[in-house]
């Protein structure tokens, strides 16, 4: 498996995804519930496969990523061979930028000395939706990319 099964949450919002896949390889219900009755196994591989496929389809459209915690937040913008990134810290111990209060005083600190930020360029060492993957097992998540483009915009000005 390239990345991680799908939870049964996920699973359950992508139920019709899940049985047109199957059917692709002509398993109706009755087969299916008779595969994960008697080859366990199997059916573990197909859930396997089905999980690849979804994350890599969501891995190759993510655009933007972003991870929050107490006192940084990462940005991510994500082309094909590279990654550009915005970093913000808080040099007030304080500051919890988890919290609604936290993304207030951010917004108004941003440009003041309490905030350091920094801005990157890496390229990927390993394969684009891997290297993304690997963004989102240590917390961040995909998005809309606003909060980016804000301070990109402000930045390039």
């Amino acid at each position: 498996m390239k990345y991680t099964r799908l939870t049964k949450e996920q699973f359950e919002e992508l139920h019709q995804e899940f049985s047109t896949f199957l059917a692709t390889q002509t398993i109706d219900k009755t087969e299916w519930d008779t595969i994960k009755k008697e080859k366990p196994e199997v059916a573990e591989q197909e859930l396997d496969i089905f999980s690849d496929l979804v994350w890599e389809g969501v891995l190759t459209k993510a655009e933007y990523l972003e991870h929050f915690s107490k006192s940084h937040i990462f940005l991510f913008q994500c082309f094909d061979t590279y990654v550009n990134s915005i970093v913000l810290k808080s040099v007030v111990p304080e500051t919890d930028f988890l919290t609604r209060e936290g993304l207030q005083w951010l917004s108004d600190n941003m440009f003041t000395d309490t905030i350091e930020m920094k801005i990157g360029k890496k390229e990927f060492t390993e394969e684009r939706n891997s290297s993304i993957f690997e963004l989102i097992q240590q917390g961040a998540f995909l998005s809309d990319g606003l909060l980016y483009k804000q301070i990109n915009s402000i930045i390039e000005g």
